[in-house]
């Protein structure tokens, strides 16, 4: 309890830290705004509920490699039922090679998973998150 009080507490001080920074920043710049008001409480508000360090880092390699058409098709493949290497080269017109090298990219950053029956390793999405998250990015691209 006292060390969840003395991180409360640190984070706290580190906002209110920010927020001062924030604000002679903000002072020192005209480009930001004309009337130079920070809002204090929103900025420590956001400071407080942002994305942190290696989240940050890891989300953003995670949109890295959904930066590949060819991820994203096997993506969505891989979210309608496991297959295996053969039947996703057969399906996307690639080699096994190029599919195997897309599925260790996928598989390292934690998007798809594997299970090996005998002599054949089929594919599946790691978790439901993936699922929705192609589904939310399908549905804003194809948002009008």
């Amino acid at each position: 309890m006292l060390i969840k009080f003395k991180v409360q507490e640190r984070e706290e001080a580190m906002a209110a830290q920010m927020v001062d920074q924030a604000a002679q920043s903000a002072e020192d710049s005209a480009l930001l705004c004309n009337m130079h008001l920070i809002d204090r409480g929103k900025v420590a508000t956001a400071i407080r509920g942002r994305v942190r360090g290696d989240n940050a880092d890891r989300l953003a390699e995670a949109f890295k490699v959904l930066g590949d058409p060819t991820r994203v098709k096997i993506l969505d493949l891989l979210s309608r039922e496991e297959l295996c290497v053969c039947d996703l080269s057969a399906i996307l017109g690639l080699t096994q090679s190029a599919v195997s090298h897309q599925l260790r990219l996928l598989r390292m950053h934690r998007l798809v998973k594997s299970r090996r029956e005998r002599r054949c390793v089929f594919y599946s999405l790691d978790d439901d998150h993936i699922v929705r998250l192609l589904s939310e990015g399908l549905d804003h691209v194809s948002h009008d």
